[in-house]
């Protein structure tokens, strides 16, 4: 792979930058992570990898997993799914109540925590047993039975998370959660609290950058379903800092408070970022400079 050695290189100069922002501390569990860890892994679709520092090392994925709870509630509901969520980034905070007030309980895009609750809601009433049929999809992209939710995590999650209550009870009153609130949230939870390493995590996304296959040629989304996930990831994956990434890294992405961060070149490769501590906007420091130094390097971008 010719991208060892700008991985290397940029992974270097990145790993010498003073450690600024904070691990995120509102969720109890998140505050014990050691601030200073940073890997980076890099798949490519002809099934190559390299990886780098403590990309083996597993870690919570948080808002990451709202893109994979998207594709399978996508596949299984199809264009319908846009009757109950939007496609545009929302400008406000990822756990704002504002927007709902005002746009009836229609979530702005899938990746705001309101959003990824119609999705969790989406897939309760889809699925037969949703933890265990969520964790058997995940584990088949990854081809890998290891991968687990951290219940910890979960619990860590659901004992401080009042604003993601009152989002789901307010969607509630629209109309727009079928099911009991409480099931809605631990699924959520649940979700978020799934823990991989960079390694992991770049391969479980690497269907996206197959325009919707897994490697062993096996369909996950429809090419057009997997354009629209990726052009999503680009115009939202950041929250109110989704313009900055597309601006400065120039590939589809996703972030999650945890320090992870997953960006996508279509037909080219899944790369996975992971250093816990986050900007002011909530995402991996480390992670955004690291994805702006390698696109720049590499010379490769959608753009």
């Amino acid at each position: 792979m010719y991208f060892d050695e700008i991985v290397k290189d940029v992974f270097q100069e990145i790993n010498s930058l003073e450690g600024r922002g904070e691990v995120a501390s509102y969720i109890p569990e998140l505050r014990k992570v050691d601030p200073e860890k940073f890997g980076v892994y890099l798949s490519t679709i002809d099934n190559s990898g390299f990886g780098i520092g403590d990309c083996y090392e597993a870690f919570s994925i948080q808002s990451i997993a709202k893109v994979l709870s998207l594709s399978l509630a996508y596949r299984m509901l199809g264009e319908k799914i846009w009757e109950r969520l939007g496609v545009e980034p929302s400008g406000t905070a990822f756990n704002s109540l504002v927007q709902l007030e005002v746009e009836n309980g229609i979530p702005r895009n899938p990746f705001i925590n309101a959003g990824a609750l119609v999705i969790s809601d989406i897939l309760l009433t889809k699925l037969d047993h949703p933890k265990e049929d969520f964790l058997a999809f995940i584990r088949s992209l990854s081809n890998n039975s290891k991968i687990d939710y951290s219940p910890r995590i979960a619990t860590s999650e659901k004992n401080v998370g009042y604003r993601n209550v009152a989002l789901c009870n307010l969607i509630k009153s629209f109309g727009n959660i079928e099911n009991e609130p409480a099931d809605v949230l631990d699924f959520y939870f649940n979700l978020c609290s799934l823990e991989v390493n960079c390694q992991e995590l770049s391969n479980l996304f690497l269907f996206l950058a197959n325009d919707g296959c897994t490697l062993s040629g096996r369909r996950v989304l429809g090419q057009s379903q997997a354009k629209r996930v990726k052009a999503l990831m680009q115009t939202c994956g950041f929250y109110d800092e989704s313009g900055e990434f597309s601006f400065k890294v120039g590939l589809p992405g996703k972030s999650g408070v945890g320090g992870g961060i997953v960006a996508v070149h279509p037909k080219q490769y899944a790369i996975a970022v992971w250093s816990p501590r986050l900007n002011h906007k909530g995402n991996s420091y480390k992670g955004m400079k690291f994805l702006e130094e390698f696109t720049t390097k590499s010379q490769l971008s959608i753009f």
